[in-house]
């Protein structure tokens, strides 16, 4: 959950209230989906947009459903509120970090040995990110490309990498 910022304000009539929007309220944030979230006497209330636009660079005015007049509406005035932004990953989509824990079904090109090992570490760089395997009781780096990864399959856990000749005694 993160604090998006404060209500200020009363804004026309009906409900209407003027926000500031904090740096930390989201880009992408749906008002048809996402609620606000303020605390009233200890409780987190939702409280669902019935109408928001974006005033300047960082308020907005808003008329929250069920808060359809000045009085109820007075009641939010002075209080942070939150978003949840959870994670909005596809369910589809993963991070190479994910695959740590992973076994490693590791074949070696020009010697066709296979290897088992397991997937102990990710090391994220822009220039050459790593996995890090443990083959043999050794740490292997191996560059977490798309040339090295045979296939993955998320049910077994397994990652399968086809590697170079030489590959692992680098490491």
């Amino acid at each position: 959950m993160t604090v998006a910022g404060r209500i200020n304000k009363l804004f026309g009539t009906g409900g209407g209230l003027r926000l500031t929007l904090y740096d930390s309220f989201p880009e992408e944030f749906n008002p048809d989906t996402m609620p606000l979230i303020v605390e009233i006497d200890g409780l987190e209330v939702p409280l669902y947009c019935e109408e928001f636009a974006y005033v300047g660079a960082s308020g907005a005015s808003v008329t929250f459903a069920d808060m359809n007049t000045e009085r109820r509406a007075e009641e939010l005035i002075g209080k942070e509120f939150s978003i949840d932004v959870a994670d909005e990953r596809d369910e589809d989509e993963f991070y190479l970090e994910d695959l740590i824990g992973f076994t490693a079904s590791v074949l070696e090109l020009g010697t066709e040995r296979e290897l088992e090992g397991e997937i102990i570490d990710y090391i994220d760089s822009e220039i050459n990110p790593l996995f890090v395997l443990e083959i043999e009781e050794s740490e292997v780096l191996v560059p977490a490309v798309d040339e090295m990864i045979g296939g993955i399959d998320f049910e077994q856990t397994t990652v399968r990498f086809i590697l170079p000749e030489g590959l692992i005694q680098l490491s």
